[in-house]
């Protein structure tokens, strides 16, 4: 019987046991982005083991550009079916095969390049600040369990509904999201409850999670702070605080970041002109949208053409 661990290993190293046929395959591989891939296995025999995540980080003092972060998963259990529309039928159609239990394999590369733009003129104050800028001296593997936040999120990279450009915003969100709550592992503290008093109230809360969501369907017609805060009826202090201490950046520099993603998705996969992206982006000229995407990617739009 395998165990996940050995199963990770295996994904690693791009392989996977002849017991096992793909049933679905998502990747990405951008220059300068989150690299990943998704992989569900048909598994024709049920495997008894505990669904493990683990953080593999790459430090290697004299090849800086070569250092990097990595998360790999695999969940165990779950359920597919080629047919959408009657995934939770009783009785199966007579050529139906029936939802078939998979072995799910899921990998995230961040590379030292693209992490940088969240240590930039921070203070590093913790272990998990000097992972993130590469400043922790010893490259390391550590195995951590699968916490409800980081299974929800899984469960939904594996499950969602979202195809074309809408899918990429999706993906890349809940991978930040995930990369967040995985960096939890490094070190065991107890919650001290949040800074800003207000966000103790759920309702504080699901404002700032909801302005999240506005900003992520508004990837190409910029909203203001001003005009963010009246549709999630919240002060644009508290906002703007809450959102600070919530997910870690700020307002501006999480949209900015979503839609340089989307851009390099634009350019890279779908092959549009910088012209296109730039228009479907909302700016007002090519120029600043080319300073944009340099200032946040290090690179400039037309490297990505095909």
């Amino acid at each position: 019987m395998l165990q996940t661990l050995d199963i990770l290993k295996e994904a690693h190293k791009s392989g996977i046991e002849p017991s096992m046929d793909v049933l679905y395959n998502k990747q990405q591989n951008i220059p300068g982005s989150i690299q990943y891939n998704i992989t569900r296995y048909y598994a024709q025999h049920p495997l008894v083991a505990e669904d493990t995540g683990m953080m593999v980080y790459h430090y290697n003092e004299n090849k800086p550009r070569e250092n990097y972060l990595e998360l790999r998963f695999c969940v165990t259990g779950n359920k597919y079916c080629y047919e959408k529309s009657c995934s939770f039928c009783e009785s199966q159609p007579t050529n139906c095969k029936g939802q078939q239990e998979t072995v799910d394999v899921l990998s995230f590369h961040f590379s030292a390049t693209f992490l940088h733009q969240f240590t930039h003129n921070v203070k590093l104050s913790n272990r998990k600040d000097e992972v993130l800028a590469f400043k922790h001296p010893a490259a390391f593997t550590k195995l951590f369990p699968l916490c409800n936040k980081k299974r929800n999120i899984l469960d939904a990279l594996l499950n969602h509904s979202y195809s074309g450009a809408l899918e990429n915003i999706f993906i890349n969100a809940k991978i930040h999201e995930l990369l967040l709550y995985s960096l939890d592992c490094l070190i065991d503290e107890k919650e001290e409850g949040f800074a800003c008093k207000f966000l103790e109230d759920e309702r504080s809360k699901e404002g700032i999670y909801q302005a999240r969501e506005i900003l992520l369907q508004r990837i190409g017609d910029p909203i203001t702070i001003k005009e963010l805060s009246r549709k999630v009826a919240m002060n644009e202090c508290y906002l703007k605080k809450g959102f600070k201490e919530i997910f870690g950046t700020t307002i501006f520099d999480f949209y900015q970041q979503q839609r340089m993603e989307h851009a390099k998705y634009l350019l890279y996969e779908k092959g549009l002109s910088v012209t296109d992206v730039s228009a479907l982006l909302g700016y007002s000229s090519i120029s600043h949208f080319s300073a944009a995407f340099k200032k946040h990617t290090g690179l400039k739009p037309c490297d990505l053409l095909k």
